[in-house]
């Protein structure tokens, strides 16, 4: 998919990689130069663990529920809410209800940690 500069909901989707113990499905679907676009599905009692970054994220929430923290700020959020977590500030959430949340991030700079992860995972689905 790296190739590809258009990307439908289905296909990020279809090409996600599982990380089965976490219940976590991860896809990075471009790096540009000085960004990275990023989706992301927690399956119901996965955990957005809370957790910092040297980048900026800044994420659109697509399906589902979250009770999202961003630095000290902490809400409720569905369908069509953003968030935005600067360098290094803590974020995560905790899923809400029986629905899978899915998620698009967009890093900047783009980051090495989100490639290698999803390297690794698919080296263990030996794709």
């Amino acid at each position: 998919m790296a190739a590809e500069r258009i990307f439908s909901s289905e296909e990020a989707a279809r090409a996600a990689m599982l990380d089965a113990k976490r219940h976590i499905h991860t896809n990075v679907l471009a790096t540009g130069e000085h960004m990275q676009l990023i989706w992301a599905r927690y399956e119901p009692g996965a955990e957005y663990t809370l957790h910092t970054h040297e980048h900026e994220q800044f994420s659109v929430l697509l399906q589902g529920r979250m009770l999202l923290t961003v630095g000290d700020e902490v809400r409720e959020i569905g369908p069509g809410d953003m968030w935005h977590a600067p360098a290094n500030v803590p974020h995560g959430g905790e899923i809400v209800g029986d629905e899978a949340v899915v998620f698009i991030d967009i890093y900047g700079p783009p980051s090495r940690t989100i490639l290698d992860y999803v390297e690794r995972l698919q080296g263990r689905a030996g794709c």
